[in-house]
Parts: C-alpha cells; structure tokens; sequence
C-alpha cells in the first residue's frame, strides 16, 4: 500500500512537468514551421508568384524554353549569320561572344566544339549539335593555313676581317663573339705584338673552339707584327711577352751577357730552355739588331 501511495505521488509531482516539456518542444516546431512558411510566402510575393505551384510550373516551362525555343535548321558555324544564330534561339550576348571568337581568328573544327560556347545553354548546345555542318573545303583550307610551314634561313655572309687591325666593332660582328670577347682579342693582340698567323686567334681565352672554327674562313692576316731586339731589350722587356715570361727572359738575357751579342735569331736554339716548338712559337717576334 505504501509503494502504490508513493508511485502515486511521484506521478502527480513530475506529470505537469513532462506534459510542460512537451508542449514547448511542439511549440518550438510549430514556430519554426510558421517562420519558414513565411519567409517561403515572402520570396514569392517579392519574384511575382502567388505560391509554390505556380513557381514550379514557372521553373518547368523556363526549362521547357531551353530545350525547345529555336527553329532548328542545318548550319555552320563558322558562317552563320547574326540572324540565323537568332533564329536558332541563342541569346544576343551569346551571339556576341561568338562573333568576338571568330574575328579574332577563332573557328569551329568539329560539330561539339560549340559546346565550348561561353554563355550557350548545355541543353540548348545538345539539340542543336546533330545540326551542326562543317564544310570540309573550309577545314582544309584551314588546316592548310595553320599548319607550320618551313622556314628556310639564309646564313648571313660574314665580311672579312684583317686580324691585325680590326677594331672591337669589327670582331664583335663575327658569331659567337660579343664586346667582352672581342676586347680579349685585342688585348692578346696587343701583348703579341700582333698575330702572325690567324691560329693564334684561337689561344685567346674563353674563346670557344667551336666559336674559333666558324670565324676562321673570314680572318686575314696582313702587315708585320712587332719584333723584340734580344741584343738590347731587357729582362722586364721581355718577360711581358705571352710566349716568354720571366724563366725564359731570363735565361735570354743571361745567355746575350755570356756570350755577347746575339748574330742572328736562331742563336737562341742554343739555350737549353728553348726547344723546337718554342722557337717555332717566339722565332716571328724576335729580332737581332
């Protein structure tokens, strides 16, 4: 008796309770359901439509217009006219970008290739694809045109250059050779005394092998080059010369107080230092006086 007076009570204690709880939440949806019933009423009352029915059988005709507004008719794109293109049911704008592509130099090579139109609606762009025609006379035409076509170079004839007195404009015009190399010519040049041959053209350094072997048919040798009195010149006279340097002035200088006076150029054989491509090399740039 006493469990069932307890159960009794606690029933009436939580009841109001859990009946409260209820009724809010069903509150709660009811509100929620109202709100959006009135924002959905709004946004037909602000587009022109007095309910939901009416804007789905407005949606479904808009779509209806797509697919089948437009007379159809066979037609190439790449010749059509503003009008036809208004016949088939393309808006003014989409015409107009059409128009644009193909004054630029733009052309339709294959019936989808409007599909590529910016601005076409896909199903419009599918009904009208079947009727697409493309002449094959112009697609010839146009692949003629826009293939690569060879393009024979004629090498520039090169003009012929004296090594010994070429100034850096000269030498800078030969291929391969830019104002900081043809400075570097100079300068051996000058060290030289002058080239005797055009092969010492090639010992300039940073002077490519490939780059020396394509100026060569065009570099001529004139005048003499500047000769050293090895009976005379002295040790730092000599040593500047790119083929002597220092051991080698030195032994020349040292052998002409030996031995006195130098009789003529080949007395430097003699000299231990120098061998048979040494004296080959010096030999044009020596002089007994």
């Amino acid at each position: 008796m006493l469990i069932l007076t307890v159960t009794a009570i606690l029933f009436f204690y939580f009841y109001p309770i859990l009946f409260a709880s209820k009724k809010i939440k069903h509150q709660d949806y009811t509100i929620d359901i109202s709100n959006l019933e009135k924002k959905q009423a709004d946004s037909f009352r602000r587009t022109g439509f007095t309910n939901k029915k009416n804007y789905n059988n407005y949606t479904s005709r808009k779509q209806s217009e797509v697919n089948e507004t437009g007379e159809l008719f066979f037609f190439d794109p790449n010749t059509i006219s503003v009008a036809d293109w208004e016949r088939l049911g393309l808006r003014d704008k989409t015409i107009k970008t059409i128009q644009n592509y193909l004054s630029k130099g733009g052309k339709f090579r294959e019936p989808n290739d409007i599909k590529k139109i910016w601005g076409l609606q896909p199903g419009l762009a599918e009904r009208l694809v079947p009727y697409v025609v493309i002449n094959n006379t112009q697609n010839n035409t146009l692949r003629k045109d826009t293939s690569f076509k060879k393009t024979i170079y004629t090498a520039k004839k090169l003009q012929p250059i004296d090594i010994n007195n070429a100034d850096s404009l000269q030498w800078a015009s030969l291929p391969g050779i830019g104002a900081k190399l043809s400075q570097r010519i100079i300068n051996y040049r000058n060290k030289l005394g002058g080239f005797h041959t055009a092969a010492q053209v090639a010992e300039t350094f940073g002077l490519a092998d490939s780059t020396f072997k394509k100026i060569l048919p065009v570099l001529n040798v004139n005048g003499a080059v500047n000769k050293i009195n090895i009976n005379t010149a002295t040790l730092d006279e000599l040593k500047v010369h790119p083929y002597i340097r220092y051991h080698l002035a030195n032994a020349l200088v040292q052998y002409r107080q030996q031995h006195k006076n130098y009789r003529n150029v080949s007395d430097v054989k003699n000299i231990m230092l120098i061998n048979d491509s040494i004296y080959q090399k010096i030999a044009p740039y020596l002089a007994v006086e």
